[in-house]
């Protein structure tokens, strides 16, 4: 007998989810995917979504206001033309690449009662297709993200080479 897709997605996940520490949350990567599939994920007990595009995004959470609990991230790159949408969608943002978009986000970010949790984006090795700061880079600006009060920084977002 086989077993309709929403059972299948929510065996995945539970196998997944067994073998992760409790400290480590599972984050589903739901950019081109349908609401149907994310309330599935949801169904069995996933609550962390991630997209890359702000306005797909808002479209998928009006469609699913009834399910409480959900915490969005935004993975992909932000446009500083979409801070402010994303601020209000978003819990977190993987994606704060420069010095630049990080003191618009805190700036911004004075009006909320939860300051978002932002991941700095970094650059391991030199990739001209990829966005972050450099090492040398990130070392430089860590004095002025410390005093940014209205953001949390939760920690490093880096995407390395792929090995051939």
């Amino acid at each position: 007998m086989l077993l309709p897709p929403s059972a299948i997605l929510a065996e995945r996940i539970a196998q997944i989810q067994q073998t992760l520490p409790p400290s480590v949350r599972l984050i589903a990567v739901t950019k081109q995917v349908e609401s149907a599939v994310i309330r599935a994920a949801y169904v069995a007990g996933l609550r962390d979504f991630g997209e890359n595009r702000v306005q797909e995004a808002i479209a998928k959470q009006l469609q699913l206001q009834d399910c409480p609990g959900i915490t969005w991230h935004l993975i992909g790159h932000l446009q500083s033309n979409k801070v402010q949408k994303a601020l209000g969608h978003f819990q977190w943002i993987h994606s704060v690449d420069s010095l630049k978009l990080a003191d618009q986000l805190n700036h911004l970010a004075t009006d909320l009662s939860q300051p978002p949790c932002i991941c700095l984006q970094v650059k391991i090795l030199p990739d001209p297709n990829k966005y972050g700061w450099t090492v040398p880079q990130l070392l430089a600006d860590l004095a002025t993200l410390n005093q940014y009060t209205h953001l949390d920084i939760c920690g490093l977002m880096t995407i390395p080479t792929p090995l051939v």
